[in-house]
This record gives C-alpha cells, sequence and structure tokens, in this order.
C-alpha cells in the first residue's frame, strides 16, 4: 500500500488533497477534527527543522575542505538584489494602482507591538543571532542557529574524521526522517485547506478584494518576470523549467503552511534532486528564510503606500525610493520579529509622518487579508530561496566553462520526485547528499 502510495507524484498528491480539503470545507464546515491533519503536519516540521538545519550546517562546515567552492557570495548577491528589485515593483505597481484601505478602528486590536524605530530592528536581529542554541532549537530561531551551528562546525574541522563523521550521520538520520514527513504532505495539505475554507471563506475577504489583487498580483508578476529575469541574466538559459519547478514543488507547500520554517526541509531535499552541492545549499537554504524576503519588501511597500494614499499623502519620487531600501533592509528581519512583515508597515508608515495609531489599524488589515497575502508572501520567499540557489551554482559553473543544462536538471529531478521509493533507497545508501 506504501509502495503504491509513493509512486505517485508528490505534486500529484498534494494536489488531490487541494481539491479534498476544498470540497469538506465547503460540505462540512464543522467538522474542525479535519483540521488537525493540518496541524500535525506542520508542527512535525517546525519541530524536526530546527534539528536539521542545526546538524546540516555543522556537518557541512566540519567537512569543508580549503578552496572548495560553495557559491555563497553569488547567493548573498541575489537575495539582496532580489529583494530590493521586489521592493521597487511593489512601489511602482502602487503608482500605477493606487488603492484605499477600509480602516476599521478595531482592525488593531489584539495585534502585538511593532517595532518603536530602524534601530529596534537591528538591535532585534543582533540579538536573535547571539541567543542561546538550546533556547533556539526549542523555538524555531534560525538565525541563532546559522550562527551557532556555523562556529561549532568550524570548531569541529581539526577533530578526527570519526566524530565529524558521526555529525554527518545524525544529520542523515534527521534528513531520512523529514523525508518521511514530506510524504504525508497531502494529509496535511487536505486539513490545512479545509480550515482556511470552513473559518474565512470568500465572502470575508471581498470587502479588501482590490487590496488582496495589487499585493498578490505584484508578487506573481515578481515571480514570473522580475526572478525569472535573474536567472537568465545570471545563466543565460531558459529559466521557466526552473521557476516553474520551484514554484510547483516548494511554492504549493509555502502558500498553504505560511511558514518558511517548515518549508526549509522542503526546499533541501529539492536541491538535492537537482543536483546541487549540499556544502552550499545546507547554508544558503536556511539563509534564505531570513535573508530572500522579497514578499515581506513587497507587503510593507504597499501597504505603506496604499496608507498614504487613503490619507491623502503625496509620495514624491525621492521618498519612495528611500522607502524602497528602507524596507528591503528592514524586511531581512522581518522573520525575527513576532508577526512578521506586517509588524514593519509602522517603521516605514512613519517616514511620512504617519500616525501609530493609524499604521496599527493598517496592520489589523493586514492580518485580516493574511490568509492570502502572507500565503502568497511565503510562496515567493520560499521558492524563490530554491531558485537563487540553483541559479547561483550554474552561473559559477557557466563562468568557469563548465555549463549546466536547467532544463534537463529540472527533467531529472521531477524523475527522481516521481519516484518516492528511489529518493528512500537513495537517502539510505547516500545519506545527506554525501
Amino acid at each position: 500500500m506504501w509502495e503504491r502510495y509513493t509512486r505517485i507524484s508528490l505534486i500529484q498528491r498534494i494536489s488531490v488533497g487541494i481539491i479534498i480539503g476544498a470540497i469538506l470545507g465547503v460540505i462540512v464546515p464543522t467538522w474542525t477534527g479535519i483540521g488537525i491533519l493540518g496541524d500535525v503536519f506542520v508542527n512535525s516540521l517546525k519541530a524536526v527543522a530546527p534539528l536539521l538545519v542545526f546538524f546540516l550546517i555543522m556537518s557541512s562546515l566540519s567537512r569543508h575542505e580549503e578552496g572548495t567552492k560553495t557559491h555563497m557570495r553569488t547567493i548573498v548577491s541575489l537575495y539582496i538584489a532580489a529583494t530590493l528589485a521586489a521592493a521597487f515593483v511593489a512601489i511602482a505597481a502602487s503608482y500605477l494602482f493606487p488603492v484605499e484601505i477600509v480602516l476599521p478602528k478595531s482592525a488593531a486590536s489584539g495585534v502585538p507591538a511593532a517595532p518603536k524605530g530602524f534601530s529596534a530592528v537591528i538591535t532585534q536581529i543582533i540579538n536573535s543571532a547571539i541567543d542561546n542554541p538550546i533556547k533556539s532549537l526549542v523555538e524555531g530561531n534560525y538565525l541563532s542557529l546559522l550562527v551557532w551551528a556555523s562556529l561549532i562546525g568550524l570548531a569541529l574541522r581539526p577533530l578526527n574524521k570519526a566524530t565529524k563523521q558521526a555529525v554527518s550521520d545524525f544529520a542523515a538520520a534527521i534528513t531520512s526522517v523529514i523525508q518521511f514527513i514530506i510524504q504525508l504532505a497531502p494529509f496535511g495539505i487536505i486539513g490545512l485547506v479545509f480550515r482556511s475554507v470552513s473559518e474565512t471563506g470568500l465572502s470575508g475577504l471581498a470587502r479588501y478584494g482590490q487590496l488582496i489583487l495589487l499585493i498578490a498580483g505584484s508578487m506573481i508578476f515578481v515571480s514570473l518576470v522580475v526572478y525569472p529575469a535573474m536567472v537568465w541574466f545570471m545563466t543565460r538559459q531558459n529559466p521557466y523549467p526552473l521557476t516553474f519547478y520551484a514554484l510547483c514543488e516548494s511554492g504549493v507547500s509555502a502558500f498553504f503552511t505560511r511558514s518558511s520554517a517548515v518549508n526549509i526541509p522542503i526546499n533541501m531535499e529539492l536541491s538535492r534532486r537537482l543536483g546541487l552541492n549540499e556544502k552550499t545549499y545546507a547554508i544558503s537554504i536556511p539563509l534564505g528564510a531570513s535573508a530572500n524576503t522579497g514578499g515581506a519588501a513587497m507587503t510593507i511597500s504597499i501597504m505603506t503606500l496604499a496608507t498614504a494614499y487613503t490619507l491623502g499623502i503625496h509620495v514624491s519620487f525621492p521618498l519612495a525610493f528611500i522607502l524602497c531600501l528602507l524596507t528591503s533592509i528592514s524586511a531581512a528581519g522581518a522573520s525575527g520579529i513576532a508577526g512578521g512583515s506586517l509588524l514593519l508597515i509602522p517603521l516605514a508608515c512613519s517616514l511620512f509622518g504617519i500616525s501609530n495609531d493609524v499604521a496599527m489599524q493598517v496592520v489589523g488589515v493586514g492580518f485580516i487579508i493574511g490568509v492570502i497575502q502572507d500565503s502568497v508572501e511565503t510562496a515567493v520567499n520560499v521558492s524563490s530561496d530554491l531558485i537563487f540557489t540553483a541559479t547561483a551554482e550554474y552561473a559559477d559553473l557557466r563562468r568557469e566553462g563548465k555549463p549546466v543544462n536547467i532544463k534537463e536538471q529540472v527533467r531529472k529531478a521531477k524523475l527522481v520526485s516521481g519516484n518516492a521509493r528511489d529518493i528512500a533507497s537513495e537517502a539510505l545508501e547516500n545519506p545527506a547528499g554525501r
């Protein structure tokens, strides 16, 4: 039975799960127990993902040999450029399609405190980076895990091979557990979609339709036009096989889980299927969850400019450019702040002299439309982590005179994706992608 189940492509199983969850949400919305499937799936990945990240980074850095290329410089450059480009597109879209926001006074109720200024964001990032590593494993603080795992991994380099092999074997064991959980994703998707449809429905979002369309439309444009253009510029190959592979395999699950942390192990597995360097993606994928935040920059920019338009505030181009830079830098800290990108809106609003009371009402609106806004934002961020990790490696190999056929690599990855039994056996024979 298990073999017959895993023989079907994962994306096909997830698609069936989406349909079943939507139907159940409409027909039997009172059967709240179905939503437990989604909780179990998300919480399982959240529980194991910090361990996976911690041990994979330690293993990768401890076994790193002098002169080994990791493509990290190219990846970080792409992350920065992508975030700036996304913020610019959001500002341009806000100018072309201005939208007014309905600001209910009750919208801000129950919203946590937002950062008071730019310095508060920087302080939050620094404090988060040096947090207790045990506490970070429990709470899923990936910025801190990156820092401590890197330091411990570097400290392990001069030790004997048996010690480093033990760390690698532990990472391989966690990887096998993650792969098993991912195979059960369709059942989790049923619960997540059911809860979304039964609790929110379509009518609850109708009054904010224009704002949702502007945000989602801008993000889709970035994912299908801007990011592929960057891939083509770096590789000089058709970017869409890689783009659609990342969106289908990574973006779909990110849309429904609405969690970058949950999708870290998924992106690592997809990177392995694409044949990427483990020493690179073991670091770049967790880093992307904190640093590659184009979707967050777009949310902050659009919501801020929509607020200014609603209040009749004229925003000049120089001021819009400053907003672009501010949101790009601030968005990098969004994952380290409770509430994510929405709570950085007051910081951006302060640039135009908008009071904190009004800004927090806008944050409240953000939580109302979050079922779509946050889902699309997460899908954009998570899928682009995979896209830029692959692009950086392919671009560096191209410059070295070793070009990679991206379309062929994606085709091979899909073949692996379509046969989960091969994945499981390969994971046992070749743990953690070694």
